[in-house]
């Protein structure tokens, strides 16, 4: 019987599929890479084996699922964050599938779980005095603190994703005239977002700070090392803590790097800017992407609210008279 072990194809999924075939972003092979960590982790305490001596066969149906529970149950993820797990297995499992025949009513079973269904949360953003507490809050005799609120400053008025702020080099920020920072976002696609002169400030005394060559990036740690995602996000989370001290709207929420990326969309929507725009500027797939912002609008449905008038009429229902119901009952 043919026995077709995990480690061979696991390498060849990430080094020949996802890096040559596919030629996947380097954000998916990390989103990939960690789930197959945490995989390859709930598997070892499940089975009481290391993952270099599993087969193919091990990780089942079943396994499968429990991991996926344990995603959502043991580390208290959402279900969404279970789903992004399943798409990096369902996407091994396919390749597995088309390259050992052998094994392919083995991957049917685990390709047949299902996505979940989730609620999907009330959009969050900052509101104007928001901004403001947020982007006083850091220290700014300290170079962490000019650092991070150029950080911020950039998030709210650029609406970057983390992933594109944290690949920004200092060769990608612009400001001369018609000041942009360009970066490369989601799918492959490059643009250009435009900055405006608070933002521009801020860069410039930063990046004078910093005086790093074009390759270098724009925002590093006390090591010099390049921003990982889990420290911008506790960046963030720690000036929305000392900013609610003054801001008290802002205790209780939970504010994240992509909350931000909200409140420069949110922030477009309430000037006036429709979405085809936001979109562009946003660098979003699609426009029909944006109508969530148009849900998240108050502003804007308490807009049509007013220009709405009651109508002047009795209450109650219609009646006819007796000669119209003896003609329709006589039809």
């Amino acid at each position: 019987m043919t026995s077709y072990p995990l480690p061979i194809l696991v390498e060849r999924f990430f080094t020949d599929c996802l890096a040559n075939q596919m030629d996947a972003s380097a954000n998916t092979v990390d989103s990939y890479r960690r789930s197959f960590v945490l995989l390859l982790k709930f598997a070892r305490d499940r089975l009481g084996r290391e993952p270099t001596d599993m087969l193919v066969t091990d990780i089942d149906a079943e396994l499968v699922g429990g991991f996926l529970d344990h995603i959502e149950t043991g580390r208290g993820n959402t279900a969404r964050s279970r789903n992004t797990r399943l798409t990096a297995v369902r996407s091994f499992f396919n390749f597995v599938a088309i390259n050992e025949p052998g094994l392919l009513h083995h991957c049917q079973q685990v390709l047949a779980l299902p996505a979940k269904r989730y609620e999907k949360p009330v959009l969050s953003y900052l509101e104007s005095e928001e901004i403001e507490a947020v982007l006083a809050a850091p220290n700014l005799a300290t170079w962490y603190g000019r650092r991070d609120r150029t950080i911020l400053h950039v998030f709210v008025q650029t609406g970057l994703r983390i992933s594109e702020l944290i690949g920004l080099d200092c060769g990608d920020v612009d400001l001369g005239t018609g000041a942009h920072v360009s970066c490369r976002g989601k799918g492959r696609k490059k643009r250009r977002t435009p900055l405006r002169k608070d933002t521009v400030e801020s860069l410039r005394g930063w990046l004078e700070e910093r005086d790093g060559v074009a390759d270098r990036p724009v925002f590093v740690s006390n090591r010099n090392d390049r921003l990982s995602r889990d420290a911008v996000e506790r960046i963030v989370r720690k000036y929305v803590v000392l900013a609610s001290k003054d801001c008290p709207t802002l205790r209780g929420k939970k504010i994240s790097p992509h909350c931000l990326r909200h409140t420069a969309a949110m922030t477009l929507r309430h000037r006036g800017i429709g979405g085809t725009a936001i979109a562009l500027y946003l660098g979003h797939e699609s426009v029909s992407t944006t109508s969530i912002y148009l849900h998240a609008d108050m502003k804007l449905k308490e807009e049509v609210l007013e220009r709405t008038k009651p109508i002047d009429a009795p209450c109650g229902r219609y009646r006819p008279g007796d000669t119209l119901l003896a003609f329709l009952e006589d039809l």
